[in-house]
């Protein structure tokens, strides 16, 4: 057999077809996965509407996805570190080792970076081949559906431990995929009160099954009164920005005590923001920390002994399962909002 079957991004405009796809030749350095698990991004949303930056980034057809856990089945002469039958997941970001950020340890924002399934094709598909140095060996005792979801945990592992939450009060603004894990982080690695605001009632809900205090909604009450009144005046110690939103940016930095802090994960559309910097940061003594994916390797050993300990439970957040071939069902449902995670299952995986 020299043909998989494949979510593929045809050509430019909406929409993705399911189709066949040659199995990926594997070079010197690259190791063949058979995907046992995939899940879907809001990224991958992005690409199948076909939004600004995919025009300007993606050249097609391109095979999506880029969330997997798998067995590798093949390698390639170079690779050392991997055999057939291992248990694998993958680093989204391919990185190329050389240029200046690379060199300062800072492969998570390499200037040459490759996204797997928009730079090269991706593992919304039976089999993907990927570089060895990417590769990240799975505990046997995480689930594969776990296992799938690693690299979205670790950019809420990264959002939540830029500080430490330990005894803490925490405000999630948004109840996206990756804001609902960092309140299961929050809660796994110590916060003692955790609020979550969305405007998604659906979501909010899961957020309470993640492990959040108080859930509130924007439209429904003034979360700022709300939380002053629930501190006693205090505000909160942790900010986490999962929302991309403004006015959520700008309630939770209210609420921000003095020498708390802010880590901001969340991507704003219109890329500029109006923010009161003198009096919500600068005279509060606020420190804020950007996040961006994940750190390569170090953040996987976190969140993969997180898992391991079963301290966090990633049950409440997956929402949905789908054959791979009824990839656009859980498009859609990430576009109205009524899902967490969603894991589409290649046909060889059964």
């Amino acid at each position: 057999m020299n043909e998989m079957h494949a979510v593929v991004k045809m050509e430019p405009g909406t929409g993705a077809e399911y189709t066949t796809r040659p199995i990926p030749e594997v070079r010197d350095d690259e190791v063949l996965i058979k995907v046992l698990s995939t899940s879907i991004c809001g990224s991958d949303l992005h690409l199948y509407n076909w939004d600004e930056w995919s025009e300007q980034r993606v050249q097609v057809p391109r095979i999506m996805g880029h969330e997997m856990a798998g067995e590798v089945v093949e390698v390639g002469k170079a690779v050392r570190s991997f055999k057939v039958g291992d248990y694998v997941s993958a680093e989204t970001h391919i990185y190329c080792g050389y240029c200046y950020a690379c060199r300062h340890g800072r492969t998570e924002v390499c200037m040459n970076l490759q996204i797997i399934g928009f730079d090269r094709d991706g593992a919304f598909a039976e089999y993907v081949s990927l570089p060895e140095r990417v590769i990240w060996k799975n505990d046997p005792g995480i689930p594969r559906e776990w296992a799938s979801i690693q690299e979205p945990l670790g950019n809420a592992v990264d959002t939540v431990l830029a500080e430490n939450p330990a005894g803490k009060t925490v405000l999630v603004t948004g109840c996206g995929p990756v804001g609902l894990l960092a309140i299961g982080v929050a809660r796994a690695t110590g916060a003692t009160t955790i609020f979550a605001t969305d405007i998604n009632e659906y979501r909010l809900e899961l957020a309470l099954k993640m492990g959040a205090n108080f859930i509130l909604n924007p439209k429904k009450v003034n979360v700022v009164e709300y939380v002053l009144d629930a501190t006693h005046g205090a505000g909160v110690e942790l900010l986490l920005e999962m929302s991309g939103s403004v006015s959520a940016l700008r309630d939770g930095l209210r609420l921000v005590t003095p020498g708390g802090a802010v880590s901001l994960l969340g991507l704003f559309p219109n890329r500029e923001v109006s923010l009161d910097l003198n009096n919500d940061v600068i005279l509060k003594g606020i420190r804020v920390h950007g996040i961006t994916g994940r750190k390569i390797f170090s953040t996987w050993f976190k969140t993969s002994r997180l898992l391991a300990s079963g301290k966090l439970d990633l049950d409440p957040v997956i929402t949905h399962r789908f054959p791979m071939a009824e990839f656009e069902k859980g498009l859609q449902l990430m576009r109205e909002g009524l899902c967490g995670k969603i894991l589409l299952l290649p046909p060889s995986a059964a």
